[in-house]
């Protein structure tokens, strides 16, 4: 298989610092891919162009569809079978309504769509040796409904359950997918909290933090939600509330140098499965422009 990036007991990049582009990036820069549901796969194109760039991160954080991806990454798998197989990607393969749901009792049910879907899907794509299979530290974030706290499941945090389950927890936005029991609790979308968890990474030891933003903007078209119904409304309501946190983390940042890219994918829906290929090419876009600054504008 093809590696994504040397491991650096390989003989990877030179401990006393990483440059990308002129832009020197310490010994320890990490990658944070957001979640943004299936804007998400827009990661795959900005790692593509990374990995053209020989660029290697120290370790990965991914919340929600970034931490499919990152687990992905983090494990070696060739980023050009992924971009294949997310290109094949279609509603059914993730989202299947459960039958309850559609009952008029549905209201009691847990989520609109089937768990055990999505999951199949991950358990197809995530390497079947679980943590075990990571060449690169990676972590993921799930939001523990009882207490309120967000959980860290990967290495350096909680590896006492299922690779697949960590990754399911942190993609099961709340009414779209069932939460899941675990030990210590029942988790659910890691985003409920941290979205774009940069403050994790600086807490893992990054010297600098390259942060990809597939989330919702700040604006919206209120006819088109309102035409989606109450789930479409709900999916706004959340993106509003995640997307006023995501941005206060990084307008108020005070740690290492942030390196923020941000695709253009406004007006797109969570589930919007009819342009995967489009956000792909934006991934690809947004950070080649990223890459074309001058160090001075980028930071």
């Amino acid at each position: 298989m093809l590696r994504f990036w040397q491991r650096r007991d390989e003989g990877g990049t030179d401990p006393a610092g990483i440059e990308l582009r002129g832009r020197v990036l310490g010994a320890r820069p990490w990658l944070v891919l957001g979640g943004g549901g299936v804007k998400g796969l827009t990661h795959l194109g900005a790692l593509r162009v990374l990995r053209d760039e020989g660029f290697e991160p120290a370790g990965i954080i991914g919340t929600s569809i970034g931490a499919l991806v990152g687990a992905c990454v983090a494990a070696g798998m060739d980023l050009d079978q992924l971009v294949e197989r997310a290109s094949a990607l279609e509603r059914t393969d993730v989202a299947r309504v459960q039958r309850r749901a559609a009952w008029v009792s549905g209201f009691r049910a847990e989520a609109l769509f089937r768990g055990d879907t999505l999951r199949r899907y991950l358990a197809g794509i995530l390497p079947p040796d679980g943590w075990e299979a990571l060449d690169l530290r990676f972590q993921a974030n799930a939001v523990e409904l009882g207490s309120g706290r967000t959980e860290w499941f990967g290495i350096g945090a909680r590896t006492d359950v299922p690779l697949l389950d960590a990754v399911y927890a942190s993609a099961a936005l709340p009414v779209f997918y069932p939460p899941v029991r675990l030990p210590g609790g029942v988790y659910a979308d890691g985003g409920i909290e941290f979205a774009l968890p940069v403050h994790r990474a600086v807490e893992l030891g990054a010297t600098s933090v390259i942060a990809i933003d597939p989330g919702a903007g700040e604006r919206s078209r209120p006819g088109e939600v309102l035409a989606g119904g109450m789930l479409a409304v709900h999916a706004r309501v959340f993106s509003i509330m995640s997307g006023r946190l995501r941005r206060a983390s990084i307008l108020n940042w005070e740690g290492p140098p942030l390196h923020y890219i941000r695709p253009e994918i406004e007006g797109y829906g969570t589930f919007d499965f009819e342009h995967v290929a489009d956000f792909i090419a934006e991934g690809e876009r947004a950070m080649t422009e990223w890459l074309e600054q001058s160090p001075a504008v980028r930071s």
